[in-house]
């Protein structure tokens, strides 16, 4: 039967399940007793840190000066996909640019550094800390990465998680959603800055590497994926991606620019995502 959330009984016997409305399938007991467990690890410990930690409050001192920083601008969100090694990258030297997670292995091609970094998964935090350490641009970190890069000057923490509700953050000084990547991420954080429009490339959608969605692997060889076949190399760990997940988080980015009067485009060659208007990459200069 259907009818209200159930919730435990504070008054009754160990593992009473009470409902407010209609009688509903019981929940699992197991479940009921570590939902707190999980809004803790989520949610709890990030609202915390935000009143004692030093860190995170400096994180949200700087968040809430770089709001509207870049309005009226437009940027680019470089994806990691195969697709960048068919692009000329050079006219990007002189734009805002967003990169993510392992995109730094394609600096010394590119001539230049993307102007922002961003990586919210804590796998390819612990693995490339001392690589992220060095970077020289303003970093946005999940707040989750902290044990590896605390002590980095150029690091914004945030207070991300990836469990409901799902949600579009027009101020990321609070929780941002992740919506099963990066990229959407990045596009809360363009937004946060007043960017009007931004540009997607190398965001291809598409994998070659195929199995239940957001299982850790280890990579047994050379990348397919990605630009690189360096990139999540023999002996990485890594999650395979959530692409239905992801197109769903795309489309409340979609509405929300929209909203805005602002706006997302697709300038990725080849991309098989179809949520954003696409545009030439040639034409954009």
């Amino acid at each position: 039967m259907t009818g209200s959330t159930p919730f435990l009984d504070p008054n009754g016997p160990a593992g009473r399940i009470v409902y407010a409305a209609k009688r509903l399938t019981p929940v699992p007991i197991w479940r009921a007793m570590t939902t707190p467990y999980w809004w803790w690890y989520n949610r709890g410990r990030h609202q915390l840190a935000g009143v004692f930690s030093a860190k995170r409050k400096q994180s949200i001192r700087q968040l809430e000066a770089m709001r509207d920083i870049h309005k009226g601008q437009r940027c680019f969100i470089m994806g990691n996909g195969p697709s960048l090694r068919k692009m000329d990258l050079t006219p990007l030297r002189n734009e805002f640019t967003f990169g993510l997670n392992r995109i730094y292995l394609l600096f010394p091609e590119m001539g230049f550094e993307t102007s922002y970094f961003v990586a919210i998964n804590t796998l390819v935090i612990e693995q490339c800390a001392d690589d992220i350490q060095a970077l020289e641009m303003p970093k946005f970190i999940t707040w989750r990465g902290r044990r590896w890069l605390r002590n980095d000057p150029k690091v914004v923490f945030l207070d991300t998680d990836y469990t409901d509700p799902p949600a579009f953050a027009t101020d990321i000084a609070g929780r941002v959603f992740e919506g099963s990547t990066v990229t959407y991420v990045a596009m809360q954080i363009a937004f946060h800055m007043g960017f009007e429009e931004v540009i997607l490339i190398g965001v291809d959608h598409s994998f070659a590497s195929k199995g239940r969605p957001n299982e850790t692997v280890v990579s047994a060889g050379d990348d397919p994926n990605h630009f690189s076949p360096n990139y999540f190399d023999r002996g990485f760990r890594w999650q395979l991606p959530d692409l239905e997940a992801s197109e769903r988080a795309y489309r409340m980015a979609k509405e929300a620019y929209e909203r805005h009067g602002r706006r997302i485009l697709d300038a990725t060659l080849g991309g098989k995502l179809e949520v954003f208007p696409k545009v030439a990459y040639e034409s954009l200069f």
